[in-house]
């Protein structure tokens, strides 16, 4: 339930259009609703404009679903996202949401209930190679099912400078930039420098043994001489497309 709708059913208490015991029948969930194994907290949309994300790595698929089911019957117009999901999952959350949507690639599955654009501006995600595209791809549905206009550009990295370049019109329109990358992590660094928006780096564990599982690549992020780079986790696609998205809708 979100601001809106809260405002509107007190308001409907106020002019005795609804009971006292039905408008706490339908508060009775708030601030979460606790299902034994998982407390869904439905108060979060309230607190910070999107629901909680379902993170399905880790939880069966009926875990999966009952929480699903929790966030799509709590009179909410958000979209839901669920990460790190498989096929087995998603065929279970699409018998009670005929809606859902599932990404192979970044394994994301979203029911996407309201379409509104929300974002200020236009979230450029920027791939280095073709075996970041997983964790780009996760990025680009999280912004885009937190209401954003996203646009990509993949296997843009450092050992082509040329392919990165051609995209210069692309970074210099956008608002925020993702920036993923894995072997030694240059791409933001380059990228920050050439614009004058914020860039959200994400360190990928793609790359030979030296690389250490993304750890080097996380490690040149953070040291970027470029100021305006900030670095999330190794393959955390989903943190650096909600934080793109919360700095685009300031």
């Amino acid at each position: 339930m979100d601001k809106q709708q809260i405002e509107k059913l007190l308001e409907g208490v106020r002019a005795r259009k609804m009971s006292v015991a039905r408008a706490v029948k339908q508060l009775r969930h708030m601030p979460y609703e606790d299902l034994g194994f998982a407390k869904i907290d439905h108060h979060r949309s309230l607190r910070q404009g999107f629901a909680e994300v379902v993170y399905a790595k880790g939880k069966t698929s009926q875990q999966v679903v009952a929480i699903t089911r929790g966030l799509l019957g709590a009179r909410t117009t958000h979209n839901v996202l669920i990460t790190r999901a498989n096929e087995g999952i998603f065929r279970a959350v699409r018998r009670i949401s005929r809606g859902a949507e599932f990404h192979p690639l970044s394994g994301a599955i979203a029911i996407r209930r309201n379409r509104d654009i929300v974002g200020k501006g236009t979230i450029l995600v920027a791939a280095a190679g073709t075996s970041d595209i997983a964790v780009a791809e996760e990025a680009v549905v999280t912004a885009e099912v937190m209401g954003n206009r996203v646009e990509s550009v993949y296997d843009v990295g450092v050992a082509g400078l040329h392919r990165l370049l051609h995209h210069r019109e692309k970074l210099a329109e956008a608002r925020v930039i993702v920036c993923v990358a894995g072997m030694e992590g240059a791409l933001p660094s380059v990228v920050a420098g050439l614009v004058a928006v914020p860039v959200v780096a994400v360190p990928t564990s793609v790359g030979y043994g030296a690389s250490f599982g993304g750890l080097a690549a996380l490690l040149a992020m953070l040291n970027s001489c470029a100021s305006n780079v900030s670095v999330v986790n190794i393959d955390n696609g989903f943190g650096a497309g909600y934080v793109a998205s919360t700095i685009n809708r300031l």
